[in-house]
């Protein structure tokens, strides 16, 4: 997530069959790096819709670890992908922020990904869900950076600040996991084996905030 990027193509994992098909774009948050592909936010999610009722495909993601926001506009035309999505879900902005990238750029890049999103469901602003960026100043790899975790979480709060904004400007679904992804500061369960990504336990929160909310758009 946080290290400088290699780019490389987006990953197509839309294999499976379903009713309903879910585009999920973002960074190593949305790959689920360093857990298995099904312990990701968005294969959890996928399982959880299922278990309700909800036949949903494979997620499509466009993602990569290390990615900023003009990393994923520029994987997102290069993927030229056609026809529309049930649902989508949006969360970048870790990268731009571990960069000292302006946060104006920021807000401008976010604003044009989110309508982005919102094309790929038709127009339909209901179907699109932001999810806010983490804190990954409480994990090990950030004590271990030398750099201050108040600083990182003033910065990431100032991020989230600027993307909820944006995303309720433009009548859009947000998740807020932010302030508990600042748990894994004392629990360490909900951190992965690299000591800075996630850990399943810790998608499947995120993915039990939005199931409810998905699911009352796909009714």
């Amino acid at each position: 997530m946080i290290n400088e990027p290699v780019i490389e193509q987006p990953t197509n994992l839309s294999n499976g069959t379903g009713n309903f098909t879910y585009l999920a774009l973002g960074d190593s948050y949305t790959i689920g790096e360093s857990v298995k592909q099904t312990e990701s936010f968005p294969y959890q999610l996928q399982a959880m819709l299922k278990a309700n009722g909800n036949n949903v495909s494979n997620p499509k993601i466009i993602a990569t670890t290390g990615w900023t926001t003009d990393e994923l506009q520029a994987a997102i035309k290069k993927e030229n992908l056609n026809g529309t999505y049930s649902f989508v879900t949006l969360l970048i902005g870790v990268n731009n922020q571990y960069r000292g990238y302006p946060l104006n750029t920021y807000k401008k890049e976010f604003a044009e990904l989110l309508q982005t999103a919102i094309a790929f469901v038709g127009g339909d602003k209901r179907k699109v869900f932001v999810v806010s960026i983490p804190d990954w100043g409480v994990t090990p790899f950030a004590k271990n950076s030398g750099r201050s975790a108040e600083t990182i979480a003033a910065e990431i709060d100032n991020f989230n600040a600027a993307n909820q904004e944006i995303a309720r400007s433009a009548g859009v679904s947000y998740t807020n996991i932010t302030p508990a992804s600042r748990n894994a500061a004392t629990d360490k369960s909900l951190i992965a084996d690299d000591g800075l990504h996630p850990s399943a336990k810790m998608y499947g929160q995120w993915a039990e905030a939005l199931s409810t909310k998905v699911v009352n758009v796909l009714k």
